[in-house]
């Protein structure tokens, strides 16, 4: 078989390196990928905004499976273009994908289909949402309604602070279009998890629970990143437990999409805070994390593309997924400056000295005159599996020791919150 993944950053990386180790694909392309992605898969210079592009090109190549990473490809309709051609596609329709792109439907679907969530309300207009913040509780997290590079929430301790988020979403326009609409809403304590699931549109079965850090710093300090770290699985939540989360909320996400005429195929990434209440749905993404994926990939058993395959036939409940049961864990490292403004070409050192037993995704790299340099804000993932957590962060951690280049940082306390510990 030929697949093509689209997309160029870490999480591409990682489906593009399990894809690889399938013995029934014939040739692997990823558009427009990146030059790690180029040692497993042949990468089409093709910009993910480019629809027409792509699909005449899946076309040409008599691709048989098409699978999207970034959500932006999912809320432009990508996935209903290449449909349109008659190609089988990995990822929701532009109508399912509005779960992740527009934040205020995701809210009142869940008030429709009584799921669990944050008490919130939607804003059109920066005075209203300030008027409300005056009666509000703190902290209070405000969100950007679309997509926003996963930085497009704040949590805000006082008045001022929310004031400030919302001009800057609504009035400076941070986040463009996305911060047009903003949710304002209850700020949750626990531990916050995420569940992402293989969907047919009917049936769907989870991953393993994993857990992001978001804050470039130490101690969960400073602004949102994309992420700068995972790991899986999590020792304050059995897999008997987030089966229950399935059964009881994920099934009934799947049900009320099918019941809205948008049935959901593809991944399903839920957000979820462990509150004392039980569990809470933060927010929902409708693809592939990262850089969730470039663990969960390690850990995966079987082989990927019959999954994705059963996805798109409706026949997931017929597949037997199984899963390592080991531990896994990622660590971004980070250009100086992220998330903020960054600089492009620093020598990187140390990739070609690294244990074999490491796994290095590439999310923002580039070969220049042989050399590799950085190309973006997360620059590697630093990935492995291994009998337990700490053993396995440690490999990490020690390999990363290996690597540099100019003002690289990384978070040195990945999977160390003290929930880890128990």
């Amino acid at each position: 078989m030929k697949v093509l993944v689209i997309g160029s950053g870490g999480r591409e990386h990682a489906l593009c390196w399990k894809l690889a180790a399938s013995p029934r694909i014939r040739k692997l392309y990823c558009a427009p990928g990146n030059d790690g992605i180029a040692q497993i898969a042949e990468c089409l210079p093709i910009s993910v905004d480019h629809s027409e592009e792509l699909c005449v090109a899946a076309k040409r190549l008599q691709i048989d499976l098409v699978v999207i990473g970034p959500d932006d490809c999912l809320a432009n309709g990508l996935s209903d273009v290449l449909r349109a051609e008659g190609l089988a596609v990995f990822g929701p329709s532009q109508a399912a994908a509005q779960l992740e792109w527009s934040k205020a439907y995701a809210k009142y679907f869940m008030q429709k289909y009584h799921l669990p969530t944050a008490a919130w309300e939607v804003f059109t207009d920066a005075d209203s949402a300030k008027e409300y913040l005056k009666r509000s509780h703190y902290p209070t997290v405000i969100k950007a309604s679309g997509l926003a590079l996963g930085k497009g929430v704040v949590i805000a301790a006082t008045f001022a602070e929310a004031e400030e988020a919302i001009d800057e979403m609504m009035n400076q326009h941070r986040f463009g279009k996305a911060g047009e609409t903003i949710v304002i809403e209850e700020f949750l304590t626990g531990r916050e998890f995420s569940l992402l699931a293989f969907c047919d549109g009917q049936t769907l079965q989870i991953m393993p629970p994993v857990e992001d850090h978001k804050q470039v710093f130490d101690g969960d300090l400073g602004p949102n990143t994309g992420g700068m770290g995972t790991v899986s699985p999590l020792p304050y939540l059995s897999w008997d437990e987030a089966e229950e989360i399935r059964e009881t909320i994920l099934q009934p996400v799947l049900d009320g999409m099918r019941m809205e005429g948008t049935p959901f195929q593809g991944a399903l990434f839920t957000g979820f805070m462990l509150t004392q209440e039980g569990p809470k749905i933060l927010e929902f993404n409708a693809r592939f994390g990262d850089p969730e994926t470039q663990s969960l990939m390690l850990l995966l058993e079987s082989d990927i593309l019959d999954i994705f395959l059963a996805c798109c036939k409706g026949t997931l409940s017929q597949e037997k997924i199984i899963w390592k049961k080991q531990a896994a864990a990622c660590v971004l490292l980070a250009s100086p400056g992220y998330p903020g403004p960054y600089p492009k070409g620093l020598p990187i050192q140390g990739l070609d000295t690294l244990p074999e037993d490491i796994i290095v995704f590439h999310a923002g790299t580039k070969i220049d005159q042989g050399e590799w340099i950085t190309h973006g804000g997360r620059v590697l993932g630093v990935s492995a599996t291994g009998p337990d957590l700490p053993s396995t962060l440690h490999r990490i951690y020690h390999a990363i020791e290996g690597i540099s280049f100019s003002g690289m940082h990384f978070r040195k306390d990945i999977g160390k919150r003290k929930e880890f510990s128990k």
